[in-house]
């Protein structure tokens, strides 16, 4: 066994670790691995015993062999959407225990794990000082049993903290208070590291915290003790080279990184920035960065610990002692950022930060950048592409208020998202803009839905202190809520007239937010165009009221007098930006808002739990139902798929938000019209999630978002397919619907899935590049069994959602280029027994027509999980195993 036992000294303090540089001493060659690799290392290292880790695991990383390592993460992060299914999954879980005459109660985590209620809120009310307040009671309102159900899990599971609604966005108040970087257990010091079950996990990448997104079906077994396999990374380097120009915000760099390494294609790649460049990114500039790796593809986007990352922990209220604990482990470490190194990365992209210029991205992905310079010839071009670029702009009267309005009018302006707004130099820039703004007169267009979310109360504080957010307010950019909002697509109603108008004339309307995804669709069915931009940006375009404006050579408008007033005029220089900054934010005001973070507010005291140790489920509730996956317990093994149809046909770039929508369940009422539950034949076209609602009595005003209903899988496993922007290309139609054969009906895709399960007949999906990117939403997965779905062939899957399936059972196969395809074949899939990873399959269709593809278990983990029908079922007959010993 290796001796890597040591001890360090912090101040008086004697404390034992597992010593890298003792490796070193060893001959074993540590100095060349990344910074990120010797985090993954020391996580092992630790838990060497000659069982679950072994020296080859050792080597494997020291070697950099391309083989599957344990990974053990020291803390879990949660958020409401995709933590509820979590702890349902984890209730079921007690529940099947104790129906086998066990202790449920024995089922806990046992690792640590934050569940940050940030998801929820939705931006019903705006523009008015009293929005925060109203949309956080309609929040509690819609969502009291969702909350019943995570208070109750916090007072009934061990190593469970929630962190209540209004106090922020999860990744934000990770960074600014719930991360140690290192820890210090049972008088040992490590360095912290962390998965959690949304994809921008990695922002606290950016502080030097080792972690990455995951599915909720990953975590669970994680939480449990379950390590959790990966394959060993190549680590690409980034080499940040000069400095941001005057103007270039954290923002327009992370949108040119996205583009660039998207370009390189780093999926399922560590990225690491270095060089001399770091020295000018402070240690918001870096979690903006890394909060963004899922858009450019990687897993994780590591910033090493340096002076920035201390000055960052002691601005946020961290202990002086605390963060001298931090810098004299990872010096000893050699975990502490130096120019001086050996490193060898797998690839390198030099990246001049002095080239970035003022951007936006869209319409529809993150990597879509567009310099501002050059957005309104390319907007432009956009819109004549779907020959819209003829229509006529419509006077409409909004409160008595009449206005124009047409192609390019920006219909939502939103300063959003934890990528953005936890970065003070973007939003006390967008608080002075305001400032001048105001001063010079200038006003939003009517027609323009504005809001202010910001993902710390601590942002509130210091706009407050600064003197900033009246001008804000006045504006329209009122605080709405300190949650996600309009970045995972809770916007809320367009302003009625507005909505109107675009239904009446098919308008392209942009959206325009400081957020990190744009996703067709997602931000609100009836914006054409949604584009990311820095707050600042969103500010200006808000003023313009359009989005096909030239910055650099037109007014972005009048001021009382008639004199035109450009960008220039209104915005900061980088020194002013820096002055605010430096006279209104302290530690006091980050100590003082964390202090009570999981006290909650008024509303959340006064939900009432019940004592019982066991959930109660409510047979009549609509959001909280048991989980189905415990009910029946698969025998081992994995065979050939015979006789399958297919249920859809997809091409690239399908998001997660296609499979499983978040947003609000019903669109478009006017489906309603003629709806009559007794009358099936009216039921064409209305979503088979709003005629389950229907039939258990729901209200369509009470419908809310399936994001929000995540609890009840007769909810979500309707709503699988069911976005209205999805195109299967078995059928004309836009939105969730399929063929049934060889009947030949065109149905929903879940009526569709039902009929097959009636007949028995295996079901599999088609798809192009990129199946699965966007979110970690388990329930894109969760959805896919559930529908009966054995497997996914496609061209390329996003790591999570692969991931994900395999977790839920479900084959992910990966082909070279679809076979032609009319969606009446029969399919099988010949090779599936006795799978290893990077076995070849055989995808053969009744036309003759035969695709060999690529076994997607990665591991012989995955394979152990799928032939248990998944890991919960895994999970759970471990765990049965144990407690029977």
């Amino acid at each position: 066994m290796l001796d890597v036992k040591r001890n360090i000294k912090v101040g008086r303090k004697s404390y034992g670790i597992v010593s890298l540089k003792s490796l070193e001493e060893q001959g074993y060659d540590v100095k060349s691995l990344p910074y990120s690799l010797r985090i993954l290392l020391e996580n092992i290292l630790r838990r060497l015993d000659g069982v679950n880790v072994k020296e080859d695991h050792i080597k494997a990383i020291l070697e950099r062999k391309r083989v599957e390592i344990p990974f053990y993460p020291e803390r879990i992060i949660l958020q409401d959407y995709t933590g509820i299914p979590v702890v349902l999954d984890l209730v079921a879980m007690r529940n099947a225990v104790t129906r086998q005459g066990l202790d449920g109660s024995r089922i806990n985590p046992v690792v640590p794990v934050d569940l940050v209620i940030d998801h929820s809120v939705q931006v019903d009310r705006f523009g008015t000082s009293y929005s925060l307040r109203e949309n956080m009671e309609l929040e509690f309102k819609r969502n009291e049993e969702r909350y019943r159900l995570l208070k109750w899990a916090q007072k009934n599971f061990s190593n469970f903290r929630v962190v209540p609604p209004g106090n922020g966005i999860i990744h934000q108040v990770n960074t600014e208070y719930l991360a140690s970087v290192v820890v210090e257990k049972d008088n040992m010091l490590f360095p912290e590291t962390l998965v959690g079950t949304d994809s921008h996990t990695t922002m606290v990448n950016g502080i030097g915290v080792v972690g990455w997104g995951v599915g909720g079906l990953e975590a669970e077994a994680a939480m449990v003790g379950e390590p959790m396999y990966i394959e060993m990374p190549q680590v690409v380097g980034v080499r940040l080279i000069g400095s941001p120009v005057e103007g270039v915000t954290a923002t327009d760099i992370v949108l040119s990184l996205t583009q660039t390494l998207r370009k390189k294609n780093v999926v399922g790649k560590f990225v690491e920035f270095f060089g001399p460049g770091l020295k000018s990114l402070t240690a918001q500039d870096r979690t903006t960065i890394a909060n963004m790796a899922p858009e450019y593809g990687a897993t994780v986007g590591f910033f090493p610990v340096d002076e920035k990352t201390l000055e960052f922990l002691l601005l946020t209220g961290r202990s002086r002692e605390k963060v001298k604990m931090v810098e004299t482990y990872l010096r000893e470490q050699g975990l502490f950022y130096s120019e001086e190194n050996e490193i060898r990365y797998d690839d390198l992209v030099e990246f001049d930060l002095s080239k970035v210029e003022p951007s936006i991205a869209g319409p529809k992905n993150p990597d879509e950048r567009i310099s501002l310079r050059e957005s309104k010839e390319k907007i432009r071009g956009i819109v004549k592409d779907l020959g819209l670029e003829d229509k006529e702009p419509k006077v409409i009267d909004i409160k008595g208020e009449k206005v124009l309005m047409g192609n390019y009018s920006v219909v939502i302006a939103a300063i959003t998202s934890c990528t953005n707004t936890s970065n003070p130099f973007v939003l006390m820039g967008a608080g002075l803009m305001a400032k001048r703004a105001v001063e010079r007169g200038l006003k939003v267009k009517p027609y323009v839905k504005t809001s202010l979310a910001p993902g710390s109360v601590v942002v509130r504080d210091y706009l407050e202190r600064a003197g900033l957010l009246p001008y804000l307010e006045a504006l329209g950019f009122h605080i709405v809520g300190f949650g996600c909002t309009t970045c995972i697509g809770n916007s809320g109603p367009l302003i009625p007239e507005v909505e109107n108008a675009i239904k009446e004339n098919d308008f392209y309307t942009a959206a325009i937010l400081s957020g990190n995804r744009n996703f067709e669709g997602r931000i609100n069915p009836y914006v054409k165009g949604a584009f990311i931009g820095s707050p600042m940006l969103v500010l200006a375009y808000a003023l313009a009221g359009r989005i096909d404006i030239d910055f650099y050579n037109e007014p972005i408008g009048m001021d009382p007098n008639g004199r035109e007033v450009y960008l220039r005029d209104i915005w900061p220089d980088s020194s002013e930006i820096l002055d605010v900054i430096k006279e209104n934010i302290g530690p006091d005001m980050y100590r003082e808002r964390y202090s009570r973070v999981f006290e909650g507010n008024e509303m959340w005291k006064e939900l009432n739990v019940p004592e019982d140790k066991t959930y109660a489920f409510d047979p009549g509730s609509t959001y909280i139902k048991e989980p189905p996956w415990f009910q029946e317990i698969k025998k081992e093994g994995i065979d050939d798929i015979m006789n399958a149809r297919i249920l859809a046909i997809f091409g690239d770039n399908i998001t997660t938000d296609h499979i499983s929508p978040a947003g609000i369940i019903l669109h478009d009422r006017s489906l309603l019209k003629n709806f009559d539950i007794n009358r099936k034949e009216t039921w064409a076209n209305v979503p088979p999630a709003v005629i389950y609602l229907l039939q258990n009595g729901v209200s369509p005003d009470d419908f809310n978002t399936y994001g929000s209903r995540r609890g009840n899988h007769e909810v979500m496993v309707r709503g699988g397919f069911a976005n209205p922007k999805i195109r299967n290309l078995m059928v004309d139609v836009q939105g969730g619907y399929t063929k049934l054969y060889p009947d030949g009906k065109v149905m929903s895709i879940f009526d569709a899935a039902m009929e097959y399960k009636s007949r028995g007949i295996p079901l599999v999906i088609f798809a192009g590049k990129r199946y699965g990117q966007g979110s970690s939403r388990d329930w894109a997965a969760k959805a896919t069994a559930l529908l009966g779905i054995r497997a996914v062939i496609a061209e390329g899957f996003e790591r999570i959602h692969r991931s994900n399936l395999v977790d839920m059972g479900v084959i992910p196969i990966q082909v070279e280029k679809l076979p032609t395809l009319r969606g009446d074949e029969i399919v099988n899939i010949v090779g599936l027994r006795d799978p290893y990873p990077g076995k070849k399959v055989r995808v053969v269709l009744s036309t003759g027509a035969e695709v060999e593809g690529l076994l997607r278990l990665d591991t012989q983990a995955e394979i152990e999980y799928v032939k248990n029908g998944g890991i919960l079922i895994y999970t759970l007959k471990k765990i049965l195993g144990q407690i029977n010993q």
